[in-house]
């Protein structure tokens, strides 16, 4: 069944200043969208507005799973969550002091993933098999990638429909970003997700989109039918390419 969102003419302020300014896009069921964008432009702000963590000024946002529309917008971001919206922050957001283990059982926190504990662990140790060789160690204690790797596996713990992921090449080195961007779309087919995934290293976003937005100063500035469409465009070039 269809698992979509499609977000009409949000705005979105911190206070008197202004970050969001009549966003519309679309991620249909079963795409990779990306939504570009250096820092300071909006992306996380328009993440937050879709888990119930700021609340838009105006507009609105609706996600449609297995079928069914929901509108999000006033919405308290545990029930987000339990309807499938599963979220991989910028910067992990781990519990240090707990083990690799302890941090994915976390993640199931709808009553739908509980059901289905032990199969999500163990896919998540498929996925990931430096996890399973490390369960028993403390999340804090391991580097910036095994760490990306466990935020993700904390997200499919939740068994999502819709996998939101915000700036995952934050604080990796490029050959880490290059598998981190790889393994998300890995774990896109392999599970059948819908994903939108903010970032601003466009060589390696572009490589797993099927098409893109671009968002500059909270306004969406250009709108890609294709990851060839975004590559072939001007604000790309300015901002990405430095052509």
């Amino acid at each position: 069944m269809a698992n979509s969102l499609t977000i009409d003419g949000v705005d979105a302020a911190y206070g008197a200043v202004r970050v969001l300014e009549h966003v519309s896009m679309d991620v249909r069921s079963g795409e990779t969208v990306v939504l570009l964008g250096t820092n300071g432009n909006g992306k996380s702000t328009l993440i937050k507005c879709i888990m119930g963590m700021l609340r838009p000024r105006c507009g609105t946002i609706v996600a449609e799973i297995e079928g069914e529309r929901h509108n999000l917008v006033g919405m308290p971001t545990e029930r987000i969550v339990d309807l499938g919206i599963a979220l991989v922050p910028e910067g992990r957001r781990l519990f240090p002091r707990l083990t690799v283990e302890e941090n994915l059982l976390l993640g199931a926190f709808r009553k739908k993933a509980r059901a289905e504990l032990k199969r999500n662990l163990d896919f998540c140790f498929e996925c990931f098999p430096r996890l399973a060789e490390r369960k028993s160690q403390l999340a804090g204690s391991m580097s910036g990638g095994e760490q990306q790797m466990l935020a993700l596996g904390r997200a499919l713990m939740l068994a999502p429909k819709i996998l939101l992921i915000d700036e995952p090449s934050v604080g990796l080195a490029p050959i880490l970003v290059s598998r981190t961007i790889d393994k998300i779309k890995e774990l896109k087919d392999s599970y059948q997700l819908t994903v939108l995934m903010a970032e601003q290293n466009f060589t390696q976003a572009i490589r797993i989109a099927d098409r893109g937005y671009v968002i500059v100063h909270g306004k969406i500035e250009f709108s890609g039918a294709s990851a060839a469409e975004l590559n072939d465009n001007e604000l790309i070039r300015k901002f990405y390419l430095g052509l």
